[in-house]
């Protein structure tokens, strides 16, 4: 019996840098430890990302289909519209396909292992919430997520149209070739679907505020026509493709969470003034000296 648990606990020690560092007495841990957890969250979601992307390497034809996809809608608008139309891909350099693969499985990996970094990003974090804060950050993940999700579906619908609009206004029958490097689209197609999934988040951000009384509901009411003037402004501006197309797909739905996002924070105020939310008011007070 004893050596059996002399040789449980030799497995232990042998073992314990394979696992985070376990808190002491009351759940606390020194500065040490909490960077020796960081390091653990950190290594095993790099494992996970390499594991993920290697096998995304196996499936780097599918995939770049699906990269082309929205360019390739995009062209077969254009030679319905003008068959004489001449578009190609290209890739310029040598090392050009071997960037591209590299960029292409790695951005797949980190899609495909994002349950798994996200969980180490939560448990490295979840030990110095409160059970209320808890509560309240499960909520705003569980709507983060879906919108976030939404605003990059819709960034992936929109870019084809942005594309051919772009593309249409090459003067016909003057021998011009539009020519598209696939790194560069890559790189354009990640900042439109990252900059309408982020953008989506809107909401959750300005909900977020009020809640821990850095905005009200009548300032979010008193900024809303430049607000929504200001989403357009935003559109057009980082918008690559710079059609009214995109400009309105991301500016109208902004304009809508916005305006949603204004009733929820009165109905927050309404019902923080009654005292029925459900939580201790001092939970979201900031108190600056």
């Amino acid at each position: 019996m004893a050596t059996d648990t002399r040789q449980s606990d030799e497995d232990h020690r042998r073992f314990a840098r394979f696992r985070p560092p376990q808190a002491g007495e009351g759940g606390t841990m020194s500065l040490l430890d909490h960077i020796r957890e960081l390091r653990y969250r950190i290594i095993v979601s790099f494992i996970a990302v390499v594991i993920t992307s290697s096998v995304a390497f196996v499936f780097y034809r599918p995939l770049v289909e699906i990269v082309m996809h929205p360019y390739q809608q995009a062209s077969l608008a254009i030679k319905a519209k003008n068959p004489r139309a001449s578009l190609q891909v290209v890739n310029t350099g040598v090392v050009a396909p071997f960037v591209l693969n590299m960029r292409v499985t790695i951005v797949a990996g980190l899609i495909a292992a994002c349950p798994i970094w996200l969980y180490q990003v939560w448990a490295f974090i979840v030990p110095g919430l409160l059970v209320n804060e808890k509560k309240w950050a499960l909520r705003f993940l569980g709507s983060a997520i879906p919108l976030f999700l939404l605003g990059s579906v819709l960034g992936y619908w929109v870019l084809p149209k942005g594309i051919a609009l772009m593309l249409n206004f090459t003067p016909h029958g003057m021998g011009i070739t539009n020519l598209l490097d696939m790194n560069a689209f890559l790189a354009l197609e990640i900042r439109v679907i990252l900059l309408f999934g982020v953008s989506f988040l809107l909401p959750v951000v300005l909900v977020l505020l009020n809640l821990i009384h850095v905005l009200s509901s009548a300032q979010l009411k008193a900024a809303r026509k430049w607000s929504i003037f200001g989403f357009f402004c935003l559109g057009a501006f980082v918008n690559p493709s710079g059609d009214p197309i995109s400009m309105c797909a991301l500016a109208i739905p902004l304009s809508v969470m916005y305006v949603i996002a204004e009733w929820i924070c009165r109905s927050n105020e309404r019902k923080r003034s009654t005292g029925n939310m459900g939580i201790d008011k001092s939970e979201f007070d900031i108190q600056i000296d």
